[in-house]
Order: structure tokens, then sequence, then C-alpha cells
């Protein structure tokens, strides 16, 4: 892992391959490692960039409370300290609505977008009201209360279920309680993902338990030069239950 300090906050990222440069951004409430599996299918054609989101994996807390913004603004500053003016952005899950901000704050530094397991709509009240009352749930019992609700419906392949505890068992209950906020805090980016000119990949899972496959394909019909990838028998972890297929995918962004 590498590590950078950008405004006294370190942030820790694993960086391999060469070729276009793709940010790769995990979701919820994970970090960069979900992505391993991938990488090998991807070296060839991209300088891959996995960062852990602050408050997440090897990164600092951002503050005690982050807008999904606030995520972007790190991506940001991560290219301009590798000294990258463009990047591809995949986002998975949480990762795909850090990747819709950075679209929204930093429009001429997009070169393509890959949305995985991940959706443009913002919350329900409902959805919202949960993630407030998950994050004080959190406060008092940490990281454990996640990975008791989300493990069962991570994954399709309940071998998978172990590997996904462990890691939200790893995650400090800040950055858990800052991701919930600022989930709970974003806004509807269906109008901005229409307007987008660059390439745009769409990727999900057919069995996932999570955000249906039904918003995906209502992304893609909002969005006419959109290429969706739907993956069967795939719950919400398309990169860990097949890496290979959504490596495939990945590389639509280039036309490899």
């Amino acid at each position: 892992m590498n590590t950078l300090t950008i405004a006294d906050k370190r942030l820790t990222y694993l960086r391999t391959g060469s070729g276009a440069p793709l940010v790769l951004v995990h979701g919820f409430p994970l970090d960069h490692s979900i992505w391993e599996p991938v990488v090998p299918f991807l070296t060839d054609d991209f300088d891959l960039i996995l960062p852990d989101l602050p408050g997440f994996g090897g990164s600092d807390s951002p503050g005690p409370d982050p807008d999904i913004e606030t995520y972007a603004h790190a991506l940001a500053d991560l290219l301009s300290a590798l000294g990258l003016t463009q990047a591809f952005l995949a986002g998975h899950s949480m990762g795909g609505y850090v990747a819709l901000a950075f679209a929204r704050l930093y429009p001429s530094r997009l070169r393509g977008l890959a949305l995985v397991a991940s959706q443009p709509l913002a919350d329900t009240p409902e959805r919202k009201s949960g993630r407030y009352e998950t994050a004080a749930q959190v406060a008092l019992h940490g990281a454990g209360v996640v990975a008791e609700a989300m493990v069962p419906k991570l994954s399709a392949d309940p071998a998978h279920g172990p590997i996904l505890n462990e890691l939200i068992l790893r995650q400090r209950p800040e950055g858990i309680i800052g991701g919930l906020r600022a989930m709970a805090g974003r806004p509807d980016s269906s109008s901005l993902l229409a307007s987008l000119t660059v390439p745009l990949v769409l990727i999900h899972g057919q069995a996932d338990a999570l955000i249906p496959v039904e918003r995906a394909r209502e992304a893609a019909q909002s969005t006419p030069h959109a290429v969706l990838v739907e993956l069967p028998a795939v719950g919400h972890m398309p990169m860990m239950e097949s890496p290979e297929k959504t490596a495939a995918a990945l590389k639509l962004l280039i036309g490899a």
C-alpha cells in the first residue's frame, strides 16, 4: 500500500498496471481490497488506482460529518498528487455515489464512468431515516451492527460471507458513521447521469439483494449511450463474485 498526506490527513491506496488511469472506488462499509480479484484482468489495459476512501481501510477519518462531496474531493486530491489531470472512475455501491459527485464537481477530469452495483437515485425518506438510526447504533455498539445486517445480503455466494464479515469488522466506527450520514444526505444524480457525454458502463448482478437490477435498467433507459452489463446469479459484489466478467465490462470504458 502507498500513503499520501493531504491536508494533514493520511490517504492510502494501491497502484498497479499500465495504461489509462482507472480509479476503482470501493463501496460501504468496505475498503480497496474488494477490487483485488479483478486486478489481474485489468493491469495490461489500465493504470489502476485503488484508494481507501477517507475513514475506511488505512485512510484517516475525514472529520465528524462528511458529505458525499468530501470523498469526491479526496479522489481529486489523490489524482492531483499523482500528477493525473484526468481518469476513468469505477464506483461500487457507495463508491458509485462518490463517483457521481466527482462527475458533478470535476467534469473536465472525468474520462469515463462505470457504476458497479450502484444507482443515481437519492435515498427515500425511509431509507434516509434508517441510515441515521444505523449510525446511532454503530456509535453505541460498533461495526458488528452493520456486519450482521449487511453480510447476508452482499453476495449471492455464501462462501464470501466470512471474508466480508471480517472486512466490515476491520472498519472503524467513525468511518462507518460518516459513510452512512454522507449517503443519507446525497442528492439525486439521475439528471447528471443522463447528461454525461463520457463513456458510461453500468455493471449489475441480477441477484443483487441490496440495489435491485431494475435500478440499473432504469438508468440505462434514461441514458442512451450507456452500456448495461447484467451478470446472472451475481449479487452486490460483482468484482468478487464474477471478477473476469466484471473486468471485461470495465474494459468497455476504453473499447478494449
